[in-house]
């Protein structure tokens, strides 16, 4: 009996040492290249530029005046893959440094001013005639 019983024992520790050594995945190891680890410190970079807009307090202001709070949209930008970010991030470097176009704002203004001048609504402009 105790033969028999060492003898099932080990043929059972066998059996799953070598299925357990079967089943095991290879692992491999290669070199990584200077593009990939500068392409993922660039994507860091720039998910850390999004969040640094999103820091910003005339941005926050907006937020909330939309009814977003900065943590929510701060857990949006995590969420965001990569490509995401690199696009957004190439849409910040188009923005007007002052961050609006006072310029347009005046002549949008003026235009509309003026249209209501045309039209007899008001009579801002002295040169303007009443249709």
């Amino acid at each position: 009996m105790k033969n028999f019983l060492t003898r099932f024992i080990n043929q059972t520790l066998m059996f799953t040492m070598l299925s357990m050594s079967i089943w095991v995945p290879v692992a491999q190891a290669t070199l990584v290249s200077t593009d990939q680890v500068a392409g993922v410190q660039a994507t860091q970079q720039d998910r850390e530029r999004v969040r640094a807009f999103f820091d910003r307090e005339d941005v926050q202001a907006q937020l909330h005046a939309r009814g977003v709070s900065s943590e929510s949209a701060k857990a949006r930008v995590d969420s965001m893959t990569d490509s995401e970010i690199a696009s957004i991030n190439g849409h910040l470097d188009d923005l007007p440094a002052g961050g609006t176009d006072i310029l347009g704002f005046f002549l949008l203004i003026f235009v509309i001013l003026l249209i209501t001048d045309i039209l007899g609504l008001t009579k801002v402009f002295p040169f303007t005639k009443r249709l």
